[in-house]
């Protein structure tokens, strides 16, 4: 069997191999407070599992949005506040989609910085 281009990983750990763009948006569409997170990555760039957006659902219903192309100096962070319920994850979405699927401008969607570990409290 061959490798995707594009592999989802939900939050359980439930795999959709080459996601469509509704698929992804639907994955984005289904997180709630229980089921924070999803992944999507391109496993068949080197190294493996170096490529990848995610999106995790924070407490105030913003988004916390990743990626990574390759090492830990190519991998950036940026912060999407809570969206009006008419609106929910279409920013996103469309970010993750655009990424996917590499169209332009996804880049440039978001106030990307340097992704840093969170520090804990003492």
């Amino acid at each position: 069997m061959a490798t995707p281009e594009l592999r989802a990983i939900e939050w359980d750990g439930t795999q959709w191999d080459d996601p469509s763009e509704d698929k992804l948006y639907d994955l984005l569409a289904d997180m709630n407070l229980r089921f924070r997170f999803v992944i999507v990555e391109r496993p068949r760039q080197q190294p493996v599992g170096q490529h990848y957006m995610q999106v995790y659902l924070n407490d105030d219903f913003s988004y916390q949005v990743e990626y990574r192309e390759g090492s830990a100096e190519r991998h950036f962070q940026a912060h999407v506040p809570a969206q009006p319920p008419i609106i929910g994850c279409e920013p996103v979405a469309r970010v993750l989609q655009a990424w996917a699927f590499d169209r332009p401008g996804w880049r440039e969607a978001l106030p990307w910085s340097h992704w840093q570990e969170p520090s804990s409290a003492p």
